[in-house]
């Protein structure tokens, strides 16, 4: 019987976590659960303004106000999916759970070296530093929901049906290093949507490919397996839209 993978989890909170750590405990050892808090609004929308400019982030701000309300109104959609693939929202033990400021900390780096995982997860979590990666001799394996390197960032497997690009529409299973998803692939797979999802139901369809490739790139790398690739192709880093955008997509191109 091939050893199970002994993992750390670094991830957000959320409804992806919560299903990742369920579709991986059955097949892996869960050391720990590091959640980080989100960075704070006030810090994204500085670096947005100065990066994209104040129209395009209030745009932006819109919409996510926007999307609370597309997810309260999506919840149905949402658990019928985790019930066709067989996906777990249990929550995640509270006794395997540590709640940090930011996965950089040094009490992070003191918990990996500690624990000396074979592994460690990345789920939702902001750009790790080179000194977190090079501080224990293990892997560090992202879920990326969008197909790499062509929509990078965040919102990928909508983006890619908004740019009329479905043979891209997708998740990665990738290394993390200190970019934005520019990391070796290990594995991706693109997923089939309907009419009655949207934005916030297009990445239950990615986890539901996500989970059973991480479990892979896991084994993988509990018998020293691995080997990414370079990533080829043009390469774009994406943000989420703005309202007027995604509404435009919406009623023209019946993009959700």
């Amino acid at each position: 019987m091939p050893p199970r993978p002994r993992i750390v989890m670094l991830a957000g909170p959320g409804l992806s976590t919560e299903l990742m750590y369920n579709g991986l405990r059955e097949s892996c050892d869960i050391a720990a659960v590091v959640l980080e808090k989100k960075p704070s609004s006030r810090s994204m929308i500085k670096y947005r303004a100065k990066t994209l400019g104040w129209p395009t982030t209030l745009g932006q701000l819109a919409f996510i106000i926007y999307s609370r309300w597309l997810g309260r109104s999506s919840r149905k959609r949402v658990q019928q999916l985790i019930e066709r693939y067989e996906m777990d929202d249990s929550p995640i033990p509270s006794r395997v759970i540590t709640k940090v400021d930011s996965a950089n900390k040094r009490e992070v780096i003191r918990l990996l070296k500690e624990l000396s995982p074979d592994a460690v997860v990345v789920n939702g979590t902001r750009i790790l530093s080179k000194k977190l990666l090079g501080s224990i001799n293990a892997p560090f394996i992202n879920t990326h929901m969008g197909i790499t390197p062509a929509y990078r960032g965040v919102h990928g497997g909508y983006w890619a049906l908004a740019m009329d690009d479905r043979r891209r529409c997708g998740v990665t299973v990738h290394m993390v290093d200190e970019g934005v998803d520019t990391g070796g692939i290990l594995y991706q797979s693109t997923i089939d949507v309907g009419t009655a999802d949207n934005f916030v139901t297009y990445p239950i369809h990615q986890m539901a490919k996500a989970i059973p490739m991480m479990q892979t790139a896991l084994r993988d790398a509990v018998e020293n397996r691995l080997a990414p690739y370079a990533s080829e192709g043009p390469s774009k880093q994406w943000y989420h839209p703005t309202l007027l955008f995604y509404l435009r997509q919406r009623f023209q191109n019946r993009i959700r």
